[in-house]
């Protein structure tokens, strides 16, 4: 799985009620033909809530996409997938548009 562009903004709480500060990641995926998760067009993308809180950062919700229809796919990460992408957006957060 490698990750061929991504998007992310600051989400914002006007209530106060969550501690920390949430960011939402919409990355573009490329998936190997030999996984169940390949489309031929190459039409996938990931969803990552991350939360970062008093310099901590985790993964608090993903699902994945079918960029072509956006419906939310039922797959989940492997545990070294999700290592991978916990890195990717606590190496990106702070670039947000």
């Amino acid at each position: 799985m490698k990750i061929t562009s991504y998007e992310v903004d600051k989400l914002n709480d006007p209530t106060g009620i969550i501690t920390g500060d949430r960011y939402e990641f919409l990355l573009g995926m490329e998936v190997p033909e030999d996984d169940e998760l390949f489309d031929e067009n190459n039409s996938l993308d990931l969803r990552v809530l991350l939360v970062i809180e008093e310099a901590e950062a985790r993964i608090v919700q993903y699902h994945f996409l079918n960029r072509s229809n956006g419906k939310v796919l039922d797959f989940g990460l492997e545990e070294d997938e999700e290592a991978i992408i916990l890195a990717f957006c606590k190496e990106h957060y702070n670039k947000t548009v």
